[in-house]
């Protein structure tokens, strides 16, 4: 049995007695004082070989990422040795930083044991990669359910939604992002309409130009390039946040004090892309049927001309799917980018990597997501 020189942090080890060690930890577990019992413990488990470790952690009054480590590399340590270890009484602020630490603990014990002066063959990279992407898919349905039920909780407390970052989000995701939008769209417009005027004059129709530009505006383009405009803004720009707090472990920070980062940080930024994503879309098929309206007039057409065929041409309902595509892109782009930001790893790199990731995975969600509205509105009729 042996005790710390420092009363901040005690550790008791007990055995081993058939094949058990029990570690008995005491007091604040933090960066000041976990390197005095880091050695001691790592010495225990060593030098006792165990079949099996207990951590009695019932008696851990504070615990930051230090102490995290500490524990992952214990149980790292027994993994190697063939052991197993159990944690017990942690208390559950700092049972969900243990569970973040632990969640890429066999891809860690993987790396770590794997042969690196052997390259690994095809059918060993395609395993390893389906196994990261089916990863990737549980992780995103279990943030899914997160962010969903943080949604419904903001929805009948609405007091608990930080409102005032919630408008500093939105006057980035929306009021900042109008003049890219704008040029995006105008040329937008601009291009589709010269480029249809060359076929169309073979036929006399250069009129239909109109219905064209106002038809693939509303229903498609317009929410189509406003998503891909703020996955590239403020997708990348979550995932930089969210990814750099993680990085200097504020985010741990937040759980250990006992708050939710869903709904501390993300409910806050996905109210903010949900709300201004539509408001985006109508602006970029303003400006989009602006830049047709251009090109119909240097064809020598009034602009009374194009207004009243585009009018003949749009519905209500094209408007109104467009948005409906809008709506589901916020939620998709703000939602994938904190993922990604949360899913930020150590290092100079990690935060860079995120931001891609993000822009990556929400430009294919978007892609999926449009089809799917596709094949949805061609048999509705809409």
């Amino acid at each position: 049995m042996a005790s710390s020189s420092q009363t901040a942090i005690d550790l008791r080890s007990e055995g081993p007695r058939d094949g058990l060690l029990r570690l008995i930890f005491t007091g604040r577990l933090d960066s000041s004082t976990t390197g005095t019992v880091w050695r001691r413990a790592t010495a225990a488990v060593s030098r006792a070989k165990p079949q099996s470790v207990i951590v009695d952690a019932s008696g851990i009054d504070y615990c930051d990422g230090a102490g995290i480590a500490l524990l992952v590399h214990l149980r790292l340590l027994q993994s190697r040795l063939g052991g197993s270890l159990q944690i017990d009484g942690l208390r559950p602020e700092f049972a969900s930083l243990l569970d973040d630490g632990f969640r890429d603990f066999p891809s860690r014990t993987l790396q770590a044991n794997r042969d690196l002066s052997r390259p690994a063959g095809f059918a060993v990279e395609i395993g390893e990669a389906t196994v990261e992407v089916w990863r990737d898919i549980q992780v995103l349905v279990s943030f899914v359910g997160e962010l969903g039920a943080a949604l419904v909780h903001a929805l009948f407390h609405p007091r608990s939604v930080r409102w005032r970052d919630a408008l500093a989000v939105a006057e980035v995701v929306g009021v900042n992002a109008l003049p890219i939008v704008a040029l995006i769209s105008f040329l937008m417009g601009l291009i589709m309409a010269f480029q249809a005027a060359i076929p169309l004059r073979q036929f006399g129709a250069e009129l239909f130009i109109a219905n064209l530009i106002g038809l693939s505006m509303l229903r498609e383009l317009g929410p189509l390039m406003t998503a891909i405009v703020v996955a590239g803004r403020s997708g990348s720009a979550f995932a930089a946040e969210l990814g750099t707090m993680k990085v200097r472990e504020e985010i741990d920070a937040l759980k250990t004090m006992g708050l939710d980062p869903v709904r501390f940080l993300i409910v806050p930024r996905v109210i903010a892309a949900v709300c201004m994503t539509p408001l985006l879309t109508i602006f970029a098929n303003l400006v989009g049927l602006m830049g047709g309206s251009v090109v119909m007039l240097s064809l020598g057409f009034p602009l009374i001309t194009f207004f009243n065929q585009v009018q003949y041409a749009v519905s209500y309902g094209s408007l109104v799917g467009g948005l409906v595509k809008a709506f589901v892109f916020g939620i998709l782009v703000a939602g994938i980018g904190c993922l990604r930001g949360l899913q930020a790893k150590t290092g100079a790199t990690a935060v860079g990597e995120s931001t891609t990731s993000a822009v990556v995975s929400g430009i294919i969600l978007i892609a999926i997501t449009d089809g799917i509205f596709s094949v949805i509105y061609y048999y509705l009729g809409v």
